[in-house]
C-alpha cells in the first residue's frame, strides 16, 4: 500500500485570476491508484456500485478506452469532492454546483479530457482550473506531478486541503492566472485546461515539452476542444468536439 499522500499548498502569486471550472458539454456526462489513501479502498464503500456503472454507462460506453483513465474514473470518489447535500448526485451525468458559482464537471468531459492528453505514468501535468480538486484527483492516480491553478483562492485551500485528506502528496495547487501558465515547475508533458479563452494563451503552449499535449476549449459563443501538440517544428492543432465552458477571465479577458 503506498504511504499517504500531500497535497502541497502555495499561497497566491497572482491579484488577478482566470475563471476555470468547467461546464457541461452538450452530451448526455472512479481500480487502481497510486494517489489514494487506505481508507478509501473499503470494500463497505456505498457509492462503488454506482461509480463503477458511472465509468460503464457514461464513459467506457461513449468511448474512452485508456484502462489507467477507467480505473481513475473507477476509484476517486467523486462524492467526497461534492456538496454534502448533492452526494446522492456525485455519479449522475451532468454537472454540480461546488459553491462560489462554480460547478465539478460531469464525469465524462472529465475522462475525456485526461484521456485526449494521453497521460503517462511519468508525466508533469499542468491543470488550469482546480475548482473541487477532482480533475487533479484523477490525475494524480495516474501521473507522477500534477501543478494546478484556480482562481478562486477560498476554491484552491479547500480543494488542497481536500487532495491532503484523501492522501494524494503528488498535486501542488496555487492561486493565480492561469493565462501565464506556471514557469517555474515547466517544461509540461501536459497542459489541461477547464475554461476557454477566445484564442490560446501563447504562455501555455510555451510550456510544453517537445511531444507534450495542450487540451483547451477555445471560442466564444460557439466553441472547439482543441488539442495542441508540440513537435520540433513547431506545433500540430486537432479540433476534438464542440464544448461549452465558462469564459477565461483575466489576462485573456484583459486582451479583448
Amino acid at each position: 500500500m503506498d504511504r499517504p499522500r500531500m497535497a502541497r499548498w502555495d499561497p497566491a502569486r497572482d491579484s488577478r485570476c482566470v475563471l476555470l471550472i468547467i461546464a457541461l458539454i452538450p452530451l448526455g456526462g472512479w481500480t487502481c491508484s497510486t494517489g489514494m489513501s487506505e481508507s478509501h479502498h473499503s470494500p463497505h464503500d456505498p457509492f462503488a456500485t454506482a461509480r463503477q456503472r458511472m465509468v460503464e454507462e457514461q464513459i467506457a460506453a461513449r468511448g474512452v478506452r485508456d484502462p489507467a483513465v477507467l480505473a481513475a474514473l473507477g476509484e476517486v470518489p467523486r462524492h467526497l469532492f461534492v456538496p454534502d447535500s448533492a452526494r446522492h448526485q456525485a455519479y449522475a451525468d451532468h454537472p454540480l454546483q461546488i459553491g462560489d458559482g462554480q460547478t465539478i464537471s460531469q464525469p465524462f468531459i472529465v475522462a475525456y479530457m485526461t484521456e485526449a492528453i494521453t497521460p503517462r505514468a511519468t508525466d508533469r501535468v499542468l491543470e488550469v482550473g482546480t475548482g473541487s480538486g477532482y480533475q487533479a484527483a484523477i490525475l494524480a492516480t495516474i501521473v507522477a506531478e500534477v501543478y494546478s491553478i484556480e482562481i478562486i483562492s477560498a476554491l484552491a485551500e479547500q480543494a488542497a486541503r481536500r487532495l491532503h485528506d484523501l492522501g494524494y502528496d503528488n498535486v501542488t495547487v496555487r492561486t493565480g492566472d492561469g493565462f501565464a501558465g506556471w514557469p517555474e515547475m515547466a517544461p509540461f508533458d501536459a497542459i489541461l485546461v477547464t475554461a476557454a479563452p477566445d484564442t490560446v494563451p501563447p504562455p501555455l503552449l510555451e510550456q510544453l515539452k517537445v511531444g507534450g499535449k495542450l487540451v483547451i476549449p477555445v471560442g466564444v459563443g460557439d466553441q472547439q476542444l482543441v488539442r495542441w501538440t508540440r513537435t520540433a517544428s513547431g506545433f500540430e492543432r486537432e479540433t476534438l468536439l464542440p464544448v461549452r465552458f465558462v469564459p477565461m477571465t483575466g489576462q485573456a479577458q484583459e486582451r479583448n
